[in-house]
């Protein structure tokens, strides 16, 4: 009965997205570039995630300035610019806006290992990453385009847009099968597994590619993405299963990476020259 329960909840889920996706699918970039063919789900603007986003930038660099913690050290500041300016310089392979962004780039003294860009081009790399990684400029191109690519393509605005349809179509499976609350959350916990994780994991590895593809045309060693990952493979204590998480095991992401090289490798070898 729960079997067939969860099946009628994600079948309705699943046909509200279908319609949903009629009006709401288009692409960010542009689609001949390497990487960035896939149609997506938007259902919400660019200016209503770009507003969320400098206020939740703004709040962090409040905070972290009221204890301290930004920018502490120049010189890891302008590294991170120097190498930051230079993969901006190729945003234009996937849209022409976006060179156009008020880019910002700041450092927190933290010891996780965390790096991030939010919608519009706000940049944060956390010390420790860099540090405890002892990270080359080549190491932090390959984390910088990787997150890069998540802004470029408007992955956050994609994944409020498919929240709010598979939230949308339990809602109304919800009223028609009279579920009950601890039903309706199972069902939500279903939905989750079975249409928004799928979907990460897919914008992880779209990331992981336009990421390349703009260090290699920055003039910095794809290659670098690979030991990047074999670095972090060795610095973390355990990684939860695949099916579990956004992002793909370091060994899966690593033979992706090596596998992206012939692609990419050209692009670097072009822009040494």
């Amino acid at each position: 009965m729960k079997k067939k329960l969860l099946t009628g909840v994600m079948a309705t889920s699943l046909s509200v997205l279908s319609v949903t996706s009629l009006n709401g699918c288009s692409t960010t970039t542009n689609t001949a570039a390497i990487g960035s063919d896939r149609q997506q789900l938007l259902l919400v603007s660019s200016e209503q995630v770009l507003q969320m986003s400098a206020q939740s930038y703004n709040k962090s660099i409040a905070e972290a300035r009221a204890k301290g913690v930004l920018d502490t050290d120049p010189a890891k500041v302008a590294r991170l610019k120097r190498i930051a300016n230079r993969l901006i310089a190729q945003v234009g392979t996937y849209r022409n806006d976006a060179a156009r962004w008020n880019w910002e780039v700041h450092t927190i003294r933290s010891n996780e290992l965390n790096a991030f860009v939010m919608p519009g081009g706000k940049i944060m790399f956390y010390t420790g990453i860099i540090d405890r990684l002892n990270l080359t400029d080549d190491e932090i191109a390959a984390i910088m385009g990787h997150e890069m690519a998540h802004a470029l393509r408007e992955h956050t605005r994609e994944r409020i847009s498919s929240e709010m349809a598979t939230r949308a179509g339990i809602g109304i499976a919800a009223s028609v099968f009279g579920l009950s609350q601890g039903q309706a959350q199972l069902a939500g916990i279903a939905g989750d597994l079975g249409i928004s994780r799928p979907h990460s994991r897919t914008q992880e590895a779209e990331a992981d590619k336009i990421g390349l593809v703009l260090a290699a045309k920055a003039g910095y060693n794809p290659r670098a993405a690979v030991s990047l990952w074999q670095k972090m493979q060795r610095a973390a204590s355990g990684e939860p299963p695949q099916f579990l998480s956004t992002h793909p095991s370091s060994s899966n992401r690593i033979s992706n990476l090596q596998a992206l090289m012939p692609q990419v490798l050209p692009l670097y070898e072009q822009a040494r020259h």
